[in-house]
């Protein structure tokens, strides 16, 4: 489960999900492209801050 969905209880809403079908223009794979890089980019930072925390707690409790 995402660290969003646990603290909010919810999915997170991303911009590409904001519109109701046929309400807004096409958006275009540019948009799209950007937002997955997005993505990509927060997913790593989170492995990163969850590696670093778990080596902390790890030190911690002497394992």
């Amino acid at each position: 489960m995402a660290p969003y969905e646990v603290l909010y209880g919810r999915r997170c809403r991303s911009p590409i999900g904001w519109f109701k079908v046929g309400e807004a223009a096409f958006i275009g794979p540019d948009s799209v492209h950007e937002a997955m890089e997005k993505v990509l980019l927060i997913r790593d930072r989170l492995k990163i801050a969850q590696s670093r925390q778990k080596s902390y707690a790890d030190v911690r409790e002497g394992t």
